[in-house]
């Protein structure tokens, strides 16, 4: 059984090595993600084929970042291909811009705060201002709503403190930066497992390597979908 709070992450050199894979999980998978490393591999013809011969979700995870009339007009080609969710950087002149954009469609726009592969020592080298990982993620999550984002992209250590956020109510959590038990960390840095993302207040998780990496993807999606099954999941408060 498929749940789509699982969002398996095609970080795959192509589309067609996306395809294969995507055929492998089968219906164990009802969601993908399609990055900006595939986006001149084929991404948007593979997002369409899983889409419309498919019948699958699709996340385009682009992180949009320009000038507002630049994210404007992008995003409303993209809302062409009717693509589920898609990603802008959470400055809030971007978010508006996207949003705009996305008029007339039902494409979410999910603004990124502080990725998930960064810590205090990489924002420092980026002279990002000063303060805690958790309290700028916040701060931006907050400052994304109020510009209309229908959710953001945050690490799972930061879930719950955005679920708190009273801007937060009907609006989507999604966490990259999550491994299943013993999983090598990769290029993430702050990271929770499936289970206890979601309790944390994540709507949905991305898992890439540690599924299209297993000896087995169909087994390793599987044993996450279990996870997110399991009694672990339920959030304190309901």
């Amino acid at each position: 059984m498929s749940t789509d709070q699982l969002i398996v992450a095609l970080d795959v050199p192509n589309a067609l090595d996306g395809l294969a894979l995507a055929n492998r999980l089968g219906e164990t998978v009802s969601f993908y993600k399609i990055g900006l490393g595939m986006l001149t591999g084929g991404g948007l013809a593979l997002a369409n084929e899983l889409k419309d011969d498919h019948g699958k979700r699709i996340f385009l995870d682009m992180k949009l970042f320009d000038i507002g009339a630049t994210v404007e007009a992008a995003v409303r080609g993209l809302a062409q291909f009717d693509i589920d969710f898609l990603t802008v950087h959470g400055d809030p002149p971007v978010v508006r811009a996207a949003r705009e954009g996305a008029r007339g469609s039902d494409m979410k726009i999910l603004a990124v705060t502080v990725l998930t592969s960064l810590d205090r020592t990489d924002l420092d080298a980026g002279q990002i201002k000063d303060g805690a990982i958790p309290d700028l993620v916040t701060e931006r999550a907050g400052r994304a709503f109020d510009a209309g984002a229908h959710g953001v992209i945050a690490s799972p250590q930061e879930a719950a403190l955005i679920r708190a956020l009273p801007e937060a109510e009907r609006r989507l959590i999604v966490t990259p930066g999550v491994r299943p038990t013993g999983s090598d960390l990769g290029d993430q840095k702050r990271v929770m497992t499936p289970a206890q993302a979601i309790a944390a207040g994540a709507d949905h998780i991305v898992v890439g390597r540690p599924i299209h990496s297993a000896p087995s993807p169909k087994d390793a999606a599987m044993a996450i979908q279990a996870q997110l099954s399991s009694p672990q999941t339920v959030r304190p408060h309901g």
